[in-house]
């Protein structure tokens, strides 16, 4: 018999399995932070500070203020909780992930992006030297690599430097060690990982698929196929034959949802249907509930454009945009800018939906608004204009 939930529920699913439905934290330090991760399962990197810097805004969305030192010790101090690679785009993920990533690293060969495979094509000798300037010297960044190599010969440049340690990144062979003013530190990863860890062993390339799209169903709860390839950036011809295995071991439920018209749904395995969530949160553009425009569409009727590339005179709704959620709606959107000089969270303008009552959305986002510039350290926000 096929399963079938309303619309409403597959909007409450998502964002319990995100942790919206979760009661509130009883505290801001490290035990609330695994709370939050074992529901995002990773947190997406991303160089913009506009606002601040990715990593940090689901924490802040899903418990509120908190010291960001509490994702700092657990990214780059022992005993090291998440690391850094390419998971959805660069990502801080638990540590114990990395025995599943294994298969990628070691395809770095054909799958890295261009500039790196043609390093180890053209100049694999370099990519040997790049190494054991890490060994002998990390934690390194590329800028001290280049900077050495330019006093002491022609042979190296920034680029093909940073290619390098990038290819040895992606193999796996080295990691982040820290980041300085979100510059990499790398180091071998034997001694940046947890040695059990590092000597855990390497799941088959298909097993590892399969536990890669348990992980993310599960930071999904309700989904299509293209979702799950992309919590970690599958490829079709890798997702495709796994989704199916995980169907007929039960670990993923066909279901119809309404307003999704052909495309097929699945459901977890250990997936609640949360009565009601009480949400209120501001989201991060790079937040696992918003950053696929389909999806958001599909579950929450929100068409949601990341317009940071977009040239100025054509973007519709600003800079950098972060949907507003409250209760299980999306409600709203609101261009930010952290005007530090200043000292004043600036909203450069808020959009609401159609749907959304202005006389109670109005309130709930002046208090989010408070609370996140008193988390960055400022002394109040600014509304520009509401649309």
């Amino acid at each position: 018999m096929r399963v079938r939930i309303s619309a409403s529920e597959a909007r409450r699913i998502a964002l319990g399995a995100q942790g919206f439905a979760d009661p509130p934290a009883s505290g801001t330090g490290g035990h609330a932070l695994r709370r939050v991760v074992s529901r995002t399962k990773l947190l997406q990197i991303d160089s913009v500070n506009v606002l601040e810097r990715a990593h940090y805004l689901p924490i802040f969305s899903r418990i509120g203020p908190y010291p960001h030192a509490t994702l700092d010790d657990a990214a780059f101090r022992a005993p090291r909780r998440l690391f850094e690679y390419w998971a959805h785009e660069a990502s801080l993920l638990p540590v114990t992930t990395q025995p599943l990533l294994r298969w990628r690293m070691a395809k770095a060969y054909d799958d890295a992006w261009g500039g790196m495979r043609r390093i180890a094509a053209e100049r694999p000798e370099l990519v040997e030297e790049v190494y054991e300037q890490v060994a002998e010297r990390g934690p390194i960044a590329a800028s001290e690599l280049a900077e050495r190599e330019r006093r002491a010969g022609p042979w190296w440049d920034w680029s093909e430097t940073k290619h390098a340690l990038e290819y040895l990144f992606w193999s796996g062979r080295i990691t982040s060690a820290r980041r300085v003013r979100f510059e990499r530190r790398y180091d071998l990863t034997e001694r940046v990982l947890p040695r059990a860890v590092v000597e855990a062993p390497t799941p088959d390339p298909q097993e590892a698929q399969r536990e890669l799209l348990r992980i993310s169903a599960s930071a999904l709860g309700v989904m299509a196929e293209s979702d799950l390839r992309d919590y970690f950036r599958l490829s079709a011809v890798e997702a495709k034959p796994r989704v199916a295995e995980l169907v007929e071991a039960g670990d993923l439920l066909p279901v119809e949802v309404e307003g999704w018209g052909r495309t097929q749904g699945y459901l977890w395995r250990d997936v609640r249907i949360p009565r009601r969530v009480d949400a209120r949160a501001l989201l991060a553009p790079f937040d696992p509930v918003v950053w696929a425009r389909d999806r958001t569409r599909r579950i929450f009727g929100f068409d949601f454009r990341l317009e940071i590339y977009v040239p100025q005179p054509k973007r519709v709704h600003g800079y950098y945009v972060l949907p507003f959620l409250l209760g299980d709606r999306l409600v709203g959107r609101c261009d930010l800018k952290a005007d530090r000089r200043a000292g004043v969270l600036r909203c450069h303008a808020v959009h609401l939906e159609a749907h959304a009552d202005r006389a109670l959305v109005m309130p709930e986002l002046e208090a989010e608004l408070r609370s996140m510039a008193s988390w960055l350290g400022l002394g109040g926000f600014e509304i520009a204009r509401v649309v």
